[in-house]
């Protein structure tokens, strides 16, 4: 995660602990926590980079021996988009698991044009200008979504490489 001046702390998770703090995020919040919705979290968490409904619903096909239904893979990434659970990355219509999900604040996102990788970094001071423009043009509960595309370090590397003379 890149670091900034605006930005606030919280702890990411990873593995059993994101799972972990996920469930204990939903239920939280009224809902259930099923075996389809940890599934449906866990393949999304072990995903490197956004991943659709469709994609989710592939690997869990593969886990379970049999055909997942993307629709209600699609309902079950909206629950976990209202209750921070994941992101949704609009430019792609894919999802990316939360790995801070007790901590609510507006994401600006980095997505790789070439790799599909994403990340995130958080500049309050930004989206809480984004947030405000909003509301002095007249619109109520404001969400920001940010995304910024580009090359990762890793695919701009290998453009360069690609670049040199032999």
């Amino acid at each position: 995660m890149a670091s900034n001046s605006n930005s606030h702390r919280h702890h990411e998770h990873s593995g059993s602990a994101l799972i972990d703090e996920a469930r204990s995020v939903l239920t939280d919040a009224g809902e259930q926590w099923t075996a389809m919705r940890e599934d449906v979290f866990a393949a999304l968490a072990e995903q490197g980079r956004p991943a659709s409904a469709y994609d989710i619903a592939e690997a869990l096909g593969q886990r379970r021996g049999k055909r997942v239904a993307a629709n209600s893979v699609y309902r079950i990434l909206d629950l976990f988009v209202r209750t921070n659970l994941a992101n949704r990355i609009e430019s792609a219509n894919a999802y990316l698991a939360n790995t801070h999900p007790g901590c609510r604040h507006d994401c600006i996102f980095l997505i790789c044009d070439q790799c599909g990788a994403a990340t995130h970094f958080d500049d309050d001071r930004l989206t809480g200008a984004l947030r405000q423009a909003g509301r002095e043009a007249g619109f109520a509960d404001v969400r920001p979504v940010v995304e910024l595309r580009g090359l990762c370090d890793a695919c701009w590397a290998g453009t360069a490489a690609e670049a040199a003379p032999a």
